[in-house]
């Protein structure tokens, strides 16, 4: 199967192959093997080092992956539009915010100035910019607080791409 970030108006970001590990009350897990190479856009080649998983939500606004131990970051959740599933493929727009939590437990908020670039330079409707903002205030909460799905949930499905 493929995972197909896009930018807001289409255009081609994060793409990669990933196995379809299993399903759960928290959605769809996909995993990655090391070695697993994606692209940014029609950029070069990128080779991720470790294994890593991803969880696509049904109902939320992100996309959540976890890496494999050795990764300085633990969790780290992109604020999407919600996953879509279709011909063999999740693809979901990447709205630029970002809840990271690394190895040693710190919590933060990333691309925040991106964002707000991009609200402007991209033309983010009102209604999706608000989506974004909500997700994220639930998101640090949840990644903070370990709650399901970040409290390691995911290591099950980590355990068969390892």
């Amino acid at each position: 199967m493929k995972v197909i970030f896009r930018k807001y108006g289409g255009s081609l970001h994060w793409h990669h192959p990933a196995r379809l590990l299993g399903e759960d009350a928290h959605g769809v897990w996909v995993g990655c093997e090391a070695g697993t190479t994606g692209a940014k856009g029609d950029g070069p080649p990128v080779v991720w080092e470790r294994a890593f998983v991803m969880l696509f939500p049904r109902d939320e606004w992100w996309v959540a992956l976890f890496n494999d131990e050795g990764h300085k970051i633990d969790v780290y959740v992109d604020v999407t539009t919600v996953p879509e599933w279709r011909d063999g493929a999740v693809t979901m727009v990447d709205l630029d915010l970002d809840v990271v939590r690394t190895k040693e437990g710190r919590v933060f908020v990333d691309d925040e100035d991106e964002f707000a670039e991009h609200q402007v330079l991209l033309g983010y409707p009102p209604e999706v910019i608000a989506q974004a903002e909500a997700a994220t205030r639930g998101l640090v909460k949840a990644v903070t607080d370990r709650v399901p799905p970040f409290d390691g949930t995911h290591l099950p499905y980590l355990s068969q791409v390892r």
